[in-house]
């Protein structure tokens, strides 16, 4: 697995091979493991996922460790576009038989989007992250409509994902990470053209907007809580003393 080099036949081994079965599993469920172990990560709706055929996942994206969870939480393997620079060193091989295949950032990929393609064609799960890249600053970014185009191109329904939790951490690993996987978008009748693309990500994306704002006002709801509760054994105390 140490010799792919060059981001040829790093698309070749993805487009040819995909992910090696027992490797996945071993990786996956031993991270998975130490993950609830460590994180406590939780996921809901999981079952909105098809368990057979093409389907495009599209998450929010946070933090380098997203692709993680989305992997160790559904049945299926999962496939996802990682930097370029990933695929360059010995640990190549390593990455492209658990799912993950280069893309060229800040350009446009044709090989990459081949690539996406051709996983898509064989009936594989693919997980894109349609803000682009991983949004720092609160709230979500504007999804683009790549990843809607795909999925029309494919006949592949589009499964939107919100993940909390990954946002701000203390430890080196995330904790209470909180997945959930909403309604799945049809795209049946769609043809892949911006207007139809932009059309299907509009109906997915809002899961996604509406999921992540429940949870950042029941954060602050539980903050304001905690808040409230010390202030008031603060009264207390004064009144007592």
């Amino acid at each position: 697995m140490s010799g792919v080099t060059t981001n040829e036949e790093a698309h070749r081994i993805a487009r040819e091979k995909g992910v090696s079965g027992p490797l996945y599993l071993v990786v996956k469920y031993t991270a998975a493991l130490l993950f609830r172990i460590i994180c406590g990560f939780t996921a809901t709706g999981k079952e909105n996922v098809p368990k057979k055929g093409p389907v495009v996942i599209v998450p929010n994206h946070k933090s380098f460790w997203d692709p993680f969870f989305v992997a160790i939480v559904l049945r299926r393997p999962v496939h996802f576009m990682g930097k370029a620079e990933h695929f360059e060193g010995p640990m190549a091989g390593f990455f492209l038989r658990l799912g993950a295949f280069p893309v060229r950032r800040g350009e446009s990929d044709a090989e990459a989007l081949a690539t996406a393609r051709a996983i898509l064609a064989r009936g594989d799960a693919l997980a894109l992250f349609p803000e682009g890249t991983r949004v720092r600053d609160e709230g979500l970014g504007a999804p683009k409509r790549g990843a809607a185009r795909l999925a029309i191109e494919a006949g592949a329904p589009i499964v939107p994902a919100t993940i909390t939790g990954t946002e701000k951490r203390r430890w080196p690993l995330p904790r209470k990470v909180r997945m959930v996987f909403g309604t799945p978008v049809s795209v049946e009748g769609l043809e892949a053209t911006p207007e139809d693309a932009a059309e299907a990500i509009g109906q997915a994306w809002p899961q996604v907007e509406e999921e992540y704002a429940n949870w950042q006002n029941r954060a602050g709801i539980i903050a304001a809580g905690a808040a409230a509760v010390g202030l008031g054994a603060w009264v207390i105390k004064k009144r007592r003393g």
